[in-house]
């Protein structure tokens, strides 16, 4: 009694199971796991509950980078019905080996936006994640559009002063962008929601850790399915 594991599930959110290691990870200048990652995302897809807004678990994400098989894919992406969304948020990580469960170093974000039909990526780290954020790009781009959407690297994205928080700025990023949509946009193309992201995620991020910690630990005493 009284004894606890890392191992030891703490809450199950949607379709997201926490466990007790991951508050480890959010309580420290740590690199975000998966878990967290999808468990947030999954928290702005119920703050922001448009039948418009998609937000891609990363496992999703990695495995339309990375299908070997392209018929497969195809069968794969029909439920998910991409092509009736207008925003499309995918965490990009650069781990390019299927057989290593949460692989990878950086996180970084690909948008998609109907109204403009382009991909934008955000990178917090001197667009490291470039070629893997265009992998994805190339593989997600015929389920969204007719292949004639365009990819931008939106060069004013915030940057990181460390080698962790990369999965905090793609949290924050989201979490603007999805805002900025649920406002009404803009139907400004070259505009977007850059200017929204520059001014608003470099302060969001300071606190955005502590912020998911308090979440999670409401929700635990709110007795959330476990």
């Amino acid at each position: 009694m009284g004894n606890t594991s890392g191992d030891d599930k703490i809450l199950s959110y949607e379709d997201v199971v926490l466990r007790r290691s991951d508050l480890d990870i959010l309580n420290g200048p740590n690199f975000l796991n998966d878990r967290v990652i999808e468990f947030y995302l999954s928290f702005l897809s119920t703050v922001h509950s448009s039948p418009n807004i998609s937000l891609i678990p990363p496992s999703i994400a990695f495995w339309i980078s990375n299908c070997p098989d392209t018929e497969y894919l195809k069968d794969f992406m029909k439920p998910l019905n991409l092509r009736d969304k207008d925003l499309l948020i995918f965490p990009v990580n650069d781990n390019s080996n299927v057989e290593v469960a949460e692989g990878g170093l950086h996180w970084s974000l690909l948008v998609y936006y109907k109204e403009a039909n382009t991909f934008v990526h955000h990178d917090s780290y001197m667009g490291v994640n470039k070629w893997s954020a265009k992998q994805l790009f190339k593989a997600v781009s015929p389920f969204v559009s007719n292949g004639d959407a365009s990819y931008k690297e939106c060069t004013d994205t915030p940057q990181q002063k460390n080698g962790y928080d990369c999965g905090v700025f793609l949290l924050a990023i989201a979490r603007v962008i999805c805002e900025w949509f649920s406002a009404g946009g803009m139907k400004n193309r070259d505009e977007l929601w850059f200017t929204n992201v520059k001014e608003t995620v470099p302060d969001l991020v300071n606190h955005l850790r502590e912020e998911i910690l308090g979440l999670i630990k409401r929700l635990m005493s709110e007795g959330v399915s476990k």
